[in-house]
């Protein structure tokens, strides 16, 4: 099988179950934002290779899972209404983040004013995962009534804890947070 189809040369793709729509659809727009943060991850475990700390088999799996959640997240989105969805997200899947949340926030030091993102390309990374989340949220409201809550709420908990575990891959590396008026 080749790579390419030729099939979206005049702008159009396919969603789950073969129904076409333009490139430029609010559906595919959320489900490649939620795509666009999913390769964030992906290269923010890429650069926290082996100079991670004792837990870094831990983390890696739960980045694992989450980038397979987020490959579901955008599955469910692209599925037309009235189809069956393949991958459908539960609140299990929202309660497994807020666990994440609360563990890896106990782990780091509690916050006292605003921090400015970056630290190691890893944290900084995760950063900017967190905002691409946060534009996915943003884009999938513009979809309409036909989302499930299940996606909006496991999107809006998926930037916490990537805000969360930026925090705590810097603090793990000894990068200093920087406030806002810190010099």
């Amino acid at each position: 099988m080749k790579i390419y189809t030729k099939t979206g040369d005049k702008g159009t793709t396919s969603l789950v179950y073969g129904t076409r729509v333009a490139k430029n659809d609010a559906v595919v727009e959320a489900y490649g934002t939620c795509d666009e943060a999913n390769t964030l991850i992906g290269l923010a475990v890429g650069h926290l290779n082996t100079e991670f700390f004792n837990e870094k088999e831990e983390l890696l799996k739960v980045f694992h899972e989450i980038q397979t959640t987020l490959f579901h997240v955008g599955a469910e989105l692209a599925t037309p209404k009235g189809k069956e969805v393949k991958w459908k997200l539960a609140e299990d899947d929202i309660s497994k983040l807020e666990q994440w949340i609360d563990l890896y926030d106990d782990a780091v030091p509690t916050l006292s004013n605003f921090i400015l993102p970056g630290g190691h390309p890893s944290g900084a990374t995760l950063h900017v995962a967190r905002t691409v989340v946060r534009r996915a949220e943003r884009t999938v409201l513009s979809i309409g009534t036909d989302v499930s809550p299940n996606v909006l709420a496991y999107l809006n908990r998926l930037s916490d804890f990537l805000f969360v575990a930026a925090r705590l891959v810097n603090q793990r590396l000894g990068r200093v947070e920087r406030g806002l008026h810190e010099k």
